[in-house]
């Protein structure tokens, strides 16, 4: 059978590129994709857990009095970048392309990570982070949707969790260098520590393949063919797709979401996106502030820092493998009701033999069930418009994660109750256990 004929299947069949049992090379090919995406997204973990653990530094320093609201709005300005980039970057990629999306938003942002350290001033700071925000935001959907794709059919979410791993990783180098580094060098060395993504570029410029489903939805078909040869792929499961004008097959994608099919899951997934993810730039930008305003040290408080992001990597792995086996919507869904139980319990100062559990049931609820979350989406759109919805979908969280660092500053500079802040983290983590719960199942579709 020929590559040409290999490319070309019924047209009203979808499913992965990679049957259930895939060939030695085709899983060759499955972990070089896992492995590049694994190290770009690492960079948005570390952006991630290096605000939180820096931001009693900088709320420290006598150069720029910063007060906990002007702080959180720092912390806000790269997420309303990222709500920007996964709209914008994640539409886009459904037409120029997910590799050189992925490179660029990359490189834009170990450049902005320098220039963070260079900042003279907290606006300088708020407005590098911003741009920063804007790759980070793109550099997700496109990790995500080519792990996806590129990944055997009955192991979609284990693998998109091994990848995504990456940005839980990021979290943990961000608190262990601030644990080593942050008193000896400063907070700006940190900064410079988070440039050290840019030596990634060429790697995947040189390793890292296009997506076929891109490539063959653009009549590209003779690049995919270098692919299927490369990687001695005998019998892709690609989608055929009629050739489309650039132009519609943006505003095709956007008209899917808002589809009398699809209206009911894309608000659904909207909202737990929006409150899954204002509690996890929430806990990770304050967690720290809270822990030390209930009476823990500063050293105390970074640890229950590495500890939620720790655990949440772990976790990842192991709720991958249970959503493959009992469904995603099922397992997210029990996922966020532990972590707003973990998370209100906390309100009770529990002794340290408690703590680091419950710290651990919040990082899996939170942080590590986003990915999931992430893979849930994308294997639930048809494939030209799994970067539009996956953007979409993580920009309209970004609006939630932008008001998470917001009302933690708020409601620390009102000195309320800090429990009050367990319980608004708590709620937020509840909702997102119900609002999943209204997504329809999927009908004919290989999930």
């Amino acid at each position: 059978m020929s590559v040409n004929e290999n490319l070309s299947i019924n047209k009203d069949s979808e499913s992965a590129i990679f049957p259930k049992n895939p060939t030695r090379t085709v899983k060759s090919l499955t972990a070089l994709v896992v492995f590049c995406c694994f190290l770009a997204i690492m960079s948005e973990g570390y952006d991630l857990g290096i605000y939180g653990a820096v931001l009693s530094s900088l709320l420290a320093d006598k150069n720029w009095t910063l007060t906990p609201v002007q702080a959180g709005l720092i912390g806000s300005y790269a997420l309303i970048g990222m709500l920007l980039g996964n709209i914008l970057i994640g539409t886009l990629s459904d037409i120029i392309g997910r590799k050189w999306s992925l490179i660029t938003c990359l490189a834009i942002f170990s450049l902005t990570m320098g220039l963070s350290a260079m900042a003279s001033s907290p606006e300088m700071l708020g407005i590098v982070r911003f741009v920063g925000g804007i790759a980070l935001g793109g550099a997700m959907p496109m990790a995500t949707a080519m792990t996806i794709e590129y990944s055997p059919t009955n192991r979609r979410s284990l693998m998109n969790a091994i990848m995504f791993s990456g940005y839980s990783i990021g979290g943990v180098l961000g608190v262990v260098f601030s644990l080593l580094f942050l008193n000896a060098y400063g907070w700006r060395f940190l900064f410079w520590l988070g440039m050290s993504p840019i030596v990634l570029v060429p790697i995947l410029i040189w390793k890292l393949p296009e997506s076929l489903d891109f490539l063959i939805s653009r009549n590209r078909k003779e690049e995919a063919e270098v692919i299927c040869r490369k990687y001695q792929i005998n019998q892709p499961a690609i989608q055929k797709v009629e050739s489309r004008t650039e132009t519609n097959a943006k505003w095709g994608a956007i008209a899917l979401l808002f589809s009398k099919h699809y209206l009911r899951t894309t608000v659904f997934f909207w909202l737990t996106f929006f409150m899954g993810l204002l509690l996890v730039y929430g806990l990770n930008t304050w967690l720290p502030k809270m822990m030390i305003q209930a009476g823990y040290p500063l050293g105390s408080s970074l640890r229950l820092l590495l500890t939620l992001n720790f655990t949440s990597a772990l976790g990842a792995l192991g709720a991958g493998a249970a959503a493959d086996r009992w469904g995603s919507k099922r397992v997210i869904s029990i996922a966020y009701f532990a972590a707003a139980a973990s998370i209100a319990l906390l309100s009770l100062k529990p002794p340290a033999l408690l703590l680091y559990p419950l710290i651990g049931i919040a990082g899996i609820g939170s942080t590590g069930i986003l990915i999931i979350l992430s893979a849930y989406i994308t294997k639930y759109f048809p494939t030209h418009a799994r970067g539009t919805a996956l953007g979409w979908a993580s920009g309209v969280g970004r609006i939630g994660a932008s008001c998470g660092p917001i009302l933690g500053g708020l409601l620390l500079s009102w000195k309320v109750d800090i429990n009050v802040n367990f319980y608004i983290f708590a709620i937020a983590a509840l909702i997102a256990s119900i609002s999943i719960l209204f997504i329809p199942v999927e009908k004919d579709r290989l999930i």
